[in-house]
């Protein structure tokens, strides 16, 4: 039976340029519909398009908020868009394939716009310290040829990194590796693996 544990918000994060056929995708929906079920599960495909961080795009994410422009503004809609979906989530599931030992484009486009001093993570005298409040991320990670977690990695290791930054520490990493070698025992095995995986404690 799925577990809501007062759970009411899941940010679901697609970053494969595929969509039929996709084994991230899939497996995606499976660890969706088996922990959660059906509670509210807000999307963001970055296979659709990410904005690239452009010098107007760090003019306006310095500028105070109450000082911008309309254009201003603007600029980072989406950036504001996709920080919202992070703070506002209770869990939250990514599919990340690799793709040339590291992560998409756009799941590095979609990290720069998430990363933003005083909103996400902030210096101190100690480092920088993130300031997105914990919560379940889980990590489904398809590969055709590199193995999940390897030297070769440079996909999960970097979002693991990154998600850490900001504050999400209590990470999942499920993998979907060999998915070139042997296409039907690897889907299989990444499904099991699906399957296997603990559900979250129940809040306190």
């Amino acid at each position: 039976m799925p577990y809501h544990g007062g759970m009411t918000t899941i940010l679901r994060i697609d970053s494969s340029a595929r969509h039929e056929g996709s084994a991230s995708r899939e497996l995606v929906s499976r660890l969706i519909d088996r922990l959660y079920g059906d509670v509210t599960v807000v999307e963001r495909d970055l296979a659709h398009g990410v904005p690239l961080l452009r010098e107007s795009t760090l003019a306006a994410m310095w500028t105070p908020p109450a000082d911008r422009t309309g254009l201003q503004r603007a600029e980072l809609e989406v950036a504001d868009a996709c920080i919202d979906e992070v703070l506002g989530a209770d869990a939250i599931v990514i599919g990340l394939p690799i793709y040339n030992f590291g992560p998409p484009a756009a799941m590095k486009a979609w990290a720069d716009l998430v990363a933003r001093a005083g909103t996400t993570f902030r210096y101190t005298e100690r480092g920088p310290e993130g300031l997105v409040a914990d919560k379940p991320v889980y990590l489904v990670v398809a590969s055709g040829g590199v193995p999940v977690g390897s030297p070769m990695d440079q996909a999960s290791t970097w979002l693991r990194t990154f998600l850490g930054f900001i504050g999400l520490t209590d990470v999942t990493v499920i993998a979907a590796d060999g998915l070139n070698t042997d296409p039907e025992g690897a889907i299989e095995t990444a499904r099991r693996r699906v399957d296997e995986v603990s559900l979250p404690a129940p809040a306190s």
